[in-house]
């Protein structure tokens, strides 16, 4: 016999665990799953999980990421004071040519900065503890962890997972991994990330950014010295998601030994960290404590991707002429009903998540509109302008 709930959202990196958390505001019948043994085991565990304002001239993705930075710095010093510190960020140009970059910028600086140590100081800047905030957006929610979601389908009035649980809404937060979505113009950037940290006898008061991160220091009176995080590389492996999936689906990704994301890669990535963690503050008496990789899920424009998704089969049956260039408004389009997605946060999944989750909840809820340049309608009309021989 199958279990109801209100809600399933598969994925407990942090869109998911964000996700839960506001929802547990307006209904107890909600269920969290995840393939790996716990919370934040993908991209979320190896984030370096910084706060940090998007410097450039005005434009809508910099404004989505300052309002994310400004909600989800309150949320966290208003709910988890505790496992953020709100030590600012020193960016710090890489070259000249990136110094007369940032001094275009001036003008167009959303957050109070000072000069400081051969670059710029905001104190808006902080890092959070990634898992604990995560255990903490999901403590008033089931859990169910190590479960594969290999099947979804949808029935009259309810999304059927494995033919085991029935939800009502269902809530996908799967990150790189999108097997369970079949759209095709639904797409994703897998771009691997790697964070490592160390022991070292150098202390760091502030985090710092140039050509990685390096995170303020926590003190180890029995060795006397520091612990401090450094990331994350950004590489990009050019596979077919809906190929291969094998990277994306190995349970313990810092426990791995196969063929394409390879264990020299990781030694070498390594190495390049400590490297350009010294370009920034000079690390003595290094000791590598722990290594973290994750993908981190992009999309084609970097925005992230909210909402609904556009059933584009039904869509195009009902309007054919589409894939001509012909225009309809949004809500002509057909939507999978109750199946909702919170995908694409790249690299700034700390940042955007609890933002995108509290815009998606009331949404659900509330009925509630968002911007459009987030939601997934974006994706399936560049789609259909893009193709005319269309086999779905």
């Amino acid at each position: 016999m199958s279990k109801d709930y209100d809600y399933i959202i598969v994925g407990a990196g942090i869109a998911g665990c964000s996700t839960s958390y506001f929802l547990s505001k307006y209904s107890d019948s909600i269920l969290l799953i995840d393939r790996n043994c716990d919370l934040a085991q993908g991209a979320s565990g190896a984030a370096g999980a910084f706060l940090s304002p998007l410097l450039g001239k005005t434009n809508k993705f910099k404004d989505l990421v300052t309002d994310a930075l400004k909600f989800s710095t309150n949320f966290y010093l208003e709910n988890i004071p505790t496992e953020i510190t709100n030590c600012g960020v020193v960016r710090i140009p890489k070259n000249q040519e990136d110094r007369d970059k940032f001094e275009t910028y001036i003008p167009f600086m959303d957050f109070p900065y000072e000069e400081m140590e051969d670059g710029y100081y905001f104190k808006v800047g902080s890092q959070v503890n990634s898992y604990n905030i995560c255990k903490y957006l999901s403590q008033e929610v089931e859990t169910l962890f190590k479960y594969e979601v290999v099947k979804i389908e949808k029935y009259e009035n309810f999304w059927l997972i494995n033919d085991e649980f029935k939800a009502k809404n269902l809530i996908l937060t799967t990150g790189a991994d999108i097997s369970l979505i079949e759209e095709e113009y639904f797409n994703i950037r897998a771009v691997w990330g790697q964070k490592i940290d160390i022991f070292t006898s150098t202390q760091t008061t502030k985090n710092y950014h140039k050509d990685c991160s390096l995170s303020h220091s926590t003190s180890v009176k029995e060795k006397n010295g520091y612990i401090t995080s450094i990331g994350a590389t950004h590489n990009r492996i050019e596979c077919d998601l809906n190929v291969c999936n094998h990277c994306l689906k190995k349970l313990g990704l810092d426990n791995f030994s196969h063929d394409t994301y390879t264990n020299d890669l990781i030694l070498d990535d390594t190495k390049k960290l400590i490297s350009l963690a010294n370009s920034i503050k000079s690390l003595e008496n290094v000791e590598l404590l722990d290594i973290k990789i994750g993908p981190r899920a992009s999309s084609i424009d970097y925005f992230p991707m909210l909402g609904r998704l556009i059933d584009s089969k039904k869509t195009l049956d009902n309007f054919p002429h589409l894939v001509n260039g012909s225009f309809i408004k949004d809500k002509m389009l057909s939507q999978l009903e109750n199946l909702y997605v919170l995908n694409g946060v790249g690299g700034r999944g700390y940042v955007l998540s609890p933002y995108l989750a509290y815009l998606l909840v009331e949404s659900i809820i509330n009925k509630k509109d968002f911007l459009e340049d987030i939601q997934t309608h974006r994706l399936f009309k560049r789609w259909v302008k893009k193709y005319k021989n269309h086999k779905i």
